[in-house]
């Protein structure tokens, strides 16, 4: 049985190789020419890249928030 935290760990890297993989479809699909989708590709990783711990530590505080209502519920029971 995985523990809650592996399957934090999980989540995450799905969502996040999801997030990845739909900027890289909708970049290399638009009609643009060459250079133009090489800019916006390093455009979009550069801002990926810049927001990435941001978006990591919100989404583990509302994770441990809803795990801590759990326990507190669960207790409560």
């Amino acid at each position: 049985m995985s523990t809650p935290k592996s399957n934090v760990t999980t989540f995450i890297t799905g969502l996040l190789i999801g997030a990845a993989a739909g900027a890289i479809a909708g970049i290399l699909l638009a009609p643009d020419k060459g250079s133009e989708t090489r800019r916006k590709f390093s455009q979009k990783a550069k801002e990926l890249k810049d927001s990435l711990p941001d978006q990591i530590e919100a989404l583990k505080n509302a994770i441990d928030q809803k795990l801590n209502e759990i326990k507190s519920s669960i207790k409560d029971v």
